[in-house]
């Protein structure tokens, strides 16, 4: 059974920042890519970052690129979202998720789902 657990949300100020960690069980870790999605309230899903199975090919959100960072240790099944100079707007619940190909899952490529961490940040 896949298992995608994340950690790390919380309240901070804008301008702040946060680390959220994704564990994994249940596959193969290093073979699969992974990555994050968030869901502002009243809005739909929206992908966020994606990172390949090695961590050396990387896909970003245009509303994310240059301050968040998508990260992944092999060895302890983790991947992390480094966020920085964060705004008001990235408010929201952050996902977890695992596909095959990173390339596909800004599109919804997505085989397994976490149960999500939420992200408020204060103005």
């Amino acid at each position: 059974q896949v298992q995608l657990v994340e950690s790390g949300g919380g309240l901070v100020q804008a301008g702040g920042s946060l680390r959220l960690s994704c564990t994994s069980s249940g596959l193969t870790f290093s073979n699969y890519a992974m990555g994050w999605f968030r869901q502002a309230p009243g809005k739909e899903r929206e992908f966020v970052a994606a990172i390949n199975w090695s961590g050396g090919n990387t896909d970003y959100a245009d509303s994310v690129k240059g301050r968040f960072t998508i990260s992944r240790d092999n060895a302890k099944n983790t991947v992390y979202l480094q966020m920085n100079s964060l705004k008001p707007e990235d408010t929201a619940v952050y996902y977890c998720a695992t596909g095959g190909i990173m390339a596909k899952m800004r599109s919804g490529g997505v085989d397994y789902w976490g149960k999500g961490t939420l992200v408020t940040v204060s103005s």
